[in-house]
């Protein structure tokens, strides 16, 4: 039964339907620590260079599930007027993989207590299938000449965001990717990265001196693909520790907990646990964050950054 989930899993990773669609731009439960991957509006946003890494294993114990590697670093620069950043990237799915560089740029209007920021950027990435080991035979008696030799493809793309933030508020609107490039393996009309938008917003309410409540969200439109929504709750304890939750439509339940260490080091995890007949064949998704700030002061009172 797992040789044959694998299968379809894969058929439907190159045939370009709409449920491998929802899975060309990878998704993460800390989305929230991962802004600049889905806005490039981000970067430069929280004031200081900025660097985030994320691991992402979804599906354990389902051979070919995505498992995913980024690292993000972004910063202000003249007078905090523009923020730049880079974003590099690994996601694996079946027998597909796509590695690649994104560099961000961002206009920032600095008004009081807050700033709207316009962004662009740019993609480059590897995209290979690798059909040559797909394992159809065992014996090794029989070739399928669909499956002897693999495709690669550098892909190129660009997308644009807004981003609004404050000490205790954002919001986002972006498309991180906006032209339908053709990927390898087809020159049909449905295997094709397919247009993302992304609309993110959150809030951070004080509940007393030591509680404070942090909802947000994020929509995710996807063409050929139902509309998605992750909503999150989580709260911050001291300002040190924070404890969430998370619901993604039709998909999955996650707990979160995340722990400034430092005031320049924080350090998160979530386990997803799928509500889909998926859950049959895997024991979840599990997330790691890692974030570090850099130009501190060492006598300087830090302003908790909660986005």
């Amino acid at each position: 039964m797992k040789r044959v989930f694998i299968l379809i899993l894969f058929a439907l990773t190159v045939s370009g339907l709409p449920a491998a669609f929802a899975q060309q731009t990878a998704m993460f439960t800390q989305y929230m620590f991962n802004t600049l991957a889905l806005n490039p509006g981000y970067a430069g946003s929280r004031n200081v260079i900025s660097a985030t890494a994320l691991l992402r294993t979804q599906w354990v114990g389902v051979d070919g599930a995505p498992r995913t590697q980024t690292f993000t670093i972004d910063a202000p620069v003249n007078q905090k007027k523009i923020g730049l950043g880079l974003q590099l990237f690994s996601d694996k799915l079946g027998k597909t993989s796509n590695t690649g560089i994104v560099a961000s740029y961002a206009y920032r209007i600095r008004m009081d207590k807050a700033s709207l920021s316009f962004g662009l950027q740019a993609n480059m990435s590897q995209f290979t299938t690798n059909f040559n080991s797909v394992d159809l035979d065992p014996s090794g008696l029989s070739v399928d000449p669909a499956f002897i030799s693999n495709d690669k493809k550098t892909l190129y793309n660009f997308g644009t965001g807004i981003y609004y933030n404050s000490d205790r508020f954002y919001a986002g609107l972006s498309s991180p990717e906006l032209m339908n490039t053709v990927l390898p393996g087809s020159q049909t009309k449905g295997n094709r990265q397919s247009l993302h938008v992304f609309l993110m917003s959150g809030y951070v309410l004080s509940l007393n001196n030591t509680f404070k409540l942090k909802p947000s969200f994020l929509l995710k439109g996807v063409q050929g693909a139902p509309l998605e929504a992750d909503l999150n709750a989580s709260v911050w304890i001291k300002d040190i520790l924070c404890l969430g939750a998370q619901y993604r439509t039709n998909a999955d339940l996650s707990g979160l907990i995340e722990i400034q260490a430092s005031p320049q080091f924080r350090l998160g995890y979530s386990y997803d646990h799928s509500t889909t007949p998926l859950s049959k064949y895997n024991s979840g998704s599990h997330e790691i964050m890692l974030r570090y700030e850099f130009g501190f002061q060492r006598d300087k009172v830090l302003t908790p950054r909660y986005f």
